[in-house]
């Protein structure tokens, strides 16, 4: 089934990991979560304003790039 990129990317935006939910990345997905959560609590120590922004965006990345990856092996089916 093909997936928005968009959408991928933009449910990763509101909440990290339910863009590779959405893409069918289950076990990704909540990976990308369990590491958010991580990030979030070592905010107490300064690290997580680091750490916390890249997660965010490589999972808004990953999310997009993997849809279109779902998508281009449909189309060469």
């Amino acid at each position: 089934m093909p997936k928005n990129p968009g959408i991928a990317a933009v449910l990763s935006f509101f909440f990290t990991g339910l863009g590779q939910i959405y893409n069918g990345q289950i076990g990704k997905g909540i990976l990308f979560i369990i590491f958010q959560i991580i990030s979030i609590l070592l905010m107490f120590s300064g690290i997580g304003f680091i750490t916390f922004p890249i997660i965010w965006i490589w999972g808004m990345v990953d999310a997009y790039k993997t849809a279109e990856k779902i998508n281009a092996s449909i189309a060469s089916r």
